[in-house]
């Protein structure tokens, strides 16, 4: 038997209740939620957004927003009761005994200090270390965490990195002291399948050295089977079930838990509709994006974030990009889109050319394509409501205001949000959420084409699923295109009918999803497949009347 068995937990929580502001949907964030993790174990919070996961989390940390108290229950961690107790002695614990990787890496780190600095920053704080002897110890970190050219890496600032290497310098600055409570908050969101990967090793190797108990919160149940050894099951902020992984995920209890499980997309490829051969609503050619970094008297960097890429999109077709973090993904969307420029190439949408329209020529893009961002909460303006933004650019086109209003409360329904939240403000809702305004917007512009950029990375399972099936609807519907990039290989197999793997900023393979996904040609694609969280264990389906399937 495991001697860790009787080594006294790491975090207690005991009947913990969180309530909620007078006016609320429901009167508690959370309600009598009881789990333990001991050392060297890793518990995961699962549940939809709104469930109360991150309020957990936030209440362990001591950073719930002043209009969220704990009413009830306890906290405990390493045997000192955290509810309650000063802000002072949760400075001192936080960064040595617990530390957090926050699921939103751009808001989690200070856009105008350089990534090295926030890290130092933080050690100076806690540890009794001459300034070199801590910037040895942070590029050793960024190594770990598998950041390309730390010294670089150290002296840049957050804008200048992607979503990923943001994520990454954010779980560095969580892992450099060793804590004894590790709380990860979604913090392989926004990470591509090989880097997921490694960041998922990097944390069971610390639980293993150093006996770290790990809570960790996702909606990925590939990262469940991957590193849980316990799994607790939240809706509504209530817990619905909890149990080792083998038996939440093999022989899950309620019906809740089969629903999730149920809507856990395959890596497969699903019978689509055939495209009809028409002219191309967007025809991209030989698209290259090169940056230059570094001023004299240092020596000038020149990065070619993309080289020679071309693809289309017909009506009625998705096309999907997949690839690793810093692979050249999303910087294709934002030329396509021309939030920024091009160095070469063209955009073709018929026979008109956008790769160097500026001012009042862009107007017929920005009619054709809108974008939905990976961040949410960096797309949303957060001194407007989420109404004023959706009707935003509907307005800018010349839809009346009542039109447009009431065109919103119906993508309230189509997105799972109620009609109310079109007067409340980004802040006031989960990352989930958020995400889905997002999408709203988008489509409030009725574009021709969707450019969905990691769209659904930041929502859990079931609202994935709705999200998917609502573009295909949509696309059914009125035969736009989408160029959807993801670094969520199964999401890219239920809903692509081509898809292209980017590698360094070429195109590596392209082709049908059946042929790319289950005959790759080339090693980098296989090498992504063979990454992808979850493939050695195999979940039980469970529809509605209890039956099941193994996939």
């Amino acid at each position: 038997m495991n001697h860790m068995t009787f080594e006294p937990p790491v975090l207690s929580v005991h009947d913990l209740t969180i309530g909620l502001p007078p006016g609320a949907d429901r009167p508690n964030a959370v309600e009598r939620i009881s789990f333990e993790v001991a050392p060297g174990k890793i518990v995961c919070l699962v549940g939809e957004s709104g469930s109360g996961k991150s309020v957990i989390a936030s209440a362990v940390m001591g950073l719930l927003p002043d209009e969220l108290k704990p009413t009830a229950g306890s906290i405990t961690l390493q045997g000192e009761q955290l509810v309650g107790v000063t802000q002072a002695r949760l400075r001192r614990l936080r960064g040595t005994v617990m530390a957090m990787v926050f699921q939103e890496p751009m808001t989690a780190l200070n856009p105008v200090m350089t990534c090295g600095a926030q890290v130092d920053e933080m050690l100076a704080q806690h540890v009794s270390m001459k300034s070199a002897e801590r910037r040895v110890k942070i590029l050793d970190i960024f190594a770990r965490v598998k950041l390309p050219e730390p010294e670089r890496i150290f002296a840049s600032y957050p804008h200048q990195l992607s979503g990923g290497q943001r994520q990454r310098i954010v779980i560095a600055m969580a892992l450099i002291l060793k804590p004894a409570l590790l709380i990860c908050d979604e913090p392989t969101t926004a990470l591509d399948v090989t880097t997921q990967a490694e960041i998922l090793k990097l944390i069971l190797g610390l639980q293993r050295e150093n006996g770290t108990a790990v809570l960790f919160i996702t909606h990925d149940f590939g990262v469940v089977a991957e590193i849980a050894d316990d799994v607790v099951v939240l809706q509504l902020g209530s817990m619905v079930e909890k149990g080792l992984k083998s038996d939440v995920l093999s022989r899950p209890r309620q019906p809740y838990t089969r629903m999730l499980l149920a809507a856990v997309p395959e890596l497969s490829a699903p019978q689509r509709l055939p495209i009809v051969e028409s002219t191309p609503l967007l025809d991209v050619r030989n698209l290259c994006k090169t940056y230059q970094s570094g001023t004299w008297p240092s020596k000038r960097r020149i990065v070619h974030a993309v080289r020679d890429v071309s693809l289309s999109v017909r009506p009625g077709e998705t096309v999907g990009i997949v690839g690793e973090s810093g692979s050249g993904k999303s910087t294709v969307a934002r030329c396509i889109a021309r939030l920024i420029d091009p160095t070469s190439g063209d955009i073709f949408s018929g026979s008109q050319s956008f790769a160097k329209a500026s001012g009042h020529c862009l107007s017929p893009l920005r009619r054709l394509v809108q974008v939905i961002f990976q961040d949410p909460y960096r797309s949303l303006n957060p001194r407007q409501t989420v109404g004023a933004s959706i009707i935003e650019g509907p307005l800018n086109f010349g839809v009346p205001y009542r039109q447009a209003w009431a065109q919103a409360e119906e993508l309230m329904h189509l997105v799972r949000l109620k009609p109310d939240a079109l007067r409340r403000y980004p802040s006031e809702f989960s990352g989930g959420q958020r995400q889905r305004i997002s999408i709203a917007r988008a489509l409030a512009c009725e574009p021709k084409v969707l450019i969905a950029d990691e769209a659904v990375s930041a929502l859990d399972v079931s609202v994935q699923a709705q999200i998917l099936k609502l573009l295909d609807d949509i696309q059914r519907r009125l035969a736009i295109g989408i160029l959807f990039i993801t670094h969520d290989l199964r999401v890219a197999s239920q809903i692509c009918d081509r898809v292209i793997v980017m590698n360094q900023g070429e195109i590596v393979e392209h082709g049908q999803v059946k042929q790319v996904f289950f005959s790759p040609r080339h090693a980098y694609t296989e090498k992504l497949l063979s990454a992808a969280p979850g493939r050695n264990f195999s979940f039980m389906r469970h529809d509605v009347h209890g039956d099941s399937q193994s996939y």
